[in-house]
């Protein structure tokens, strides 16, 4: 039984949580789990964690085999119909940046809970005498699944050189690690590692002003997705919605979904909400894959809270206006991905295999994450 459709919004006591099945999406979808029974201490709330086809898929970079849907569509039938052994679920628990920024007609961001730190981290191997990017030496590796990363590093440091990196935060730090590594670093989200009690690996947080470092779209902020038209979960979740990370996650999220631009494109974002004057600022890139060309630009407006989801999307759809008028629509549509494939594809020959023992070592260090992924990384 979920919360019934009715005019008493907490009728049932019973919520169903889903998320996927890595170590960090089951961490998250329990901190949902919490910020709700914090309120509501009284009700039951289970949560249940799956694999999907985004998980599964390990062997090529993410942006080749269909962008976000890969992550939301197995959870999205069980936010319509219960398929036994599974409940029909109340709400899916998304790392916002993977959640398309276009939903099917059939679901709606429930809400968006509070950021974690949204910026990049930088990971240098165990006892690395690195700290920084500027510290290391001509020609070294950095491993990242971004292009959106890997593009701006390129134009930010153009002495290093890139190759892609897989696998959850666990399979990633073992190839960062292990002795025969061809990496000196990895990139991954500050707002994970956090999450997973693994900042300690942060050498140093990567952002606009220490290294020219955009973010990604709605990265580290959850989003909760909800079947469309369920107002009493749609109310429940307006009591662990986050204003101000709203507010900059809409503005976001606009000026993707206005660049027609997916989650592993090469956008980067910088958003301020400051709540005594109301004003927010965006700040965008969009950067061509060799780092060679880019446009950048910021908008900054009074956020009225009679109208906060139109003035929110005004925002990031005047930006996005600005960056299209300077080239970003060339930059985007001029992308060759299946190049890109080819070239990540190569370079994944050369990149040393991971002992079974390192591996095995790490795991059992790490709690036994699981050996799935997904883009929060």
């Amino acid at each position: 039984m979920t919360l019934a459709e009715d005019n008493n919004p907490f009728q049932s006591n019973i919520v169903h949580i889903g998320g996927r099945k890595s170590k960090l999406a089951v961490v998250q979808s329990e901190s949902i789990k919490a910020k709700i029974a914090t309120l509501h201490p009284d009700f039951s709330i289970d949560v249940l964690a799956f694999s999907t086809l985004g998980d599964k898929v390990q062997n090529v970079p993410l942006y080749s085999f269909g962008g976000k849907s890969l992550w939301t569509k197995e959870l999205e039938i069980l936010l319509m119909h219960k398929i036994d052994p599974y409940e029909k679920l109340d709400l899916v628990v998304h790392s916002l940046k993977d959640l398309p920024t276009v939903l099917p007609p059939e679901f709606e961001l429930g809400c968006i809970t509070e950021r974690e730190d949204p910026t990049d981290a930088l990971c240098m191997a165990k006892d690395s005498p690195y700290k920084t990017l500027n510290d290391l030496p001509d020609g070294s590796v950095v491993g990242t699944s971004s292009l959106r990363r890997s593009a701006q590093l390129k134009k930010n440091f153009p002495n290093l050189r890139y190759q892609v990196i897989r696998g959850n935060v666990i399979t990633r730090l073992a190839k960062l690690d292990d002795p025969e590594t061809p990496f000196k670093c990895i990139v991954l989200a500050t707002a994970g590692l956090k999450r997973l009690d693994l900042a300690h690996r942060i050498t140093m947080t990567l952002n606009l002003d220490n290294s020219g470092m955009y973010h990604a779209v709605g990265q580290g902020a959850l989003g909760i997705e909800i079947k469309r038209g369920n107002s009493h979960i749609k109310k429940l979740l307006q009591e662990i919605s986050h204003k101000p990370t709203t507010i900059c996650c809409l503005a976001e999220r606009a000026l993707m979904r206005t660049l027609e631009g997916g989650c592993s494109v090469p956008i980067g974002v910088e958003t301020s909400y400051d709540p005594s004057t109301k004003n927010l600022t965006l700040k965008g890139i969009v950067i061509s894959p060799n780092g060679k060309e880019s446009v950048e630009d910021v908008f900054a407006q009074k956020i009225n809270d009679d109208n906060l989801v139109e003035d929110s999307e005004n925002v990031g759809k005047t930006l996005a206006h600005k960056l299209a008028q300077k080239g970003a629509k060339r930059i985007l549509e001029e992308i060759n991905f299946e190049k890109i494939k080819s070239e990540e594809e190569l370079a994944k020959k050369s990149e040393a295999e991971i002992p079974k023992e390192t591996l095995q070592r790490l795991k059992v260090e790490h709690t036994d994450l699981p050996l799935t992924d997904g883009l929060e990384l």
